[in-house]
């Protein structure tokens, strides 16, 4: 069986019941980073599995292969990610896929997801949502996509790095003007904090600032009742 288990976001605490029972059953484990997935174990005094290797973006193919050949031998394997739902703009749905495609059982293990739990701290419209993941690094692809996205009704959710933040916002506001937004930053840690105001005030907030880990921005969207 493959298990995909969704980890903490940064509070630690937020780890669930059904993910440490797994935890400690499972044969081996693929994670993005075993430093920071290692905290898991220490915090809850879980040995660690008898395999326990990383599994991103640079050794995919690889180690997803290690993974296959792990199932087909009988094995049960975990796969999370640093923190959320693997697969989610995070390493994991190609070898989710290969294992489906060979008919390999796989099983998910919910819990924390910064998609969510970003739209519920925005306080904006969750009836209908669209997640976008990391946007194009270049601002004019950025600006293409917001061009073709500007009439969607849905409610937008963006993840962003950093470094782009202030250059992501400045594009979306030249765009999409003045929408209602929320910049969320750190969720669950203990610096966490959630800007919320127009796309405007928020690109103005964060042109020069410096930022710390990765950002989900959720814009309005274009429906007037959500402007103000």
């Amino acid at each position: 069986m493959l298990y995909v288990i969704a980890t903490p976001l940064g509070n630690l605490e937020d780890v669930s019941l059904r993910a440490l029972r797994v935890l400690r059953e499972i044969d081996g484990l693929a994670c993005e980073d075993t430093r920071v997935t290692r905290r898991i174990f220490e915090r809850y005094e879980i040995p660690l599995p008898p395999l326990f290797f990383s599994y991103q973006e640079h050794n995919e193919l690889r180690a997803g292969e290690r993974v296959l050949q792990l199932l087909r031998d009988g094995k049960n394997v975990g796969l999370c990610s640093d923190g959320g739902c693997p697969a989610i703009s995070d390493p994991g749905y190609r070898v989710i896929n290969a294992a489906l495609n060979e008919n390999l059982p796989v099983n998910v293990i919910p819990g924390p997801c910064a998609v969510e739990t970003a739209l519920m701290a925005s306080g904006m419209p969750t009836a209908s949502f669209t997640f976008h993941g990391f946007l194009p690094p270049k601002s004019g692809k950025r600006q293409n996509f917001f061009l073709a996205e500007k009439n969607s009704p849905h409610t937008a959710v963006i993840y962003e790095a950093p470094t782009r933040l202030g250059k992501t916002l400045a594009d979306a506001a030249a765009v999409w003007e003045d929408r209602r937004a929320a910049v969320c930053l750190e969720l669950t840690k203990i610096h966490e904090r959630v800007e919320r105001g127009y796309l405007r005030d928020c690109a103005a907030s964060f042109a020069d600032r410096e930022v710390r880990g990765e950002a989900v921005i959720v814009i309005a969207g274009n429906n007037p009742k959500f402007f103000r």
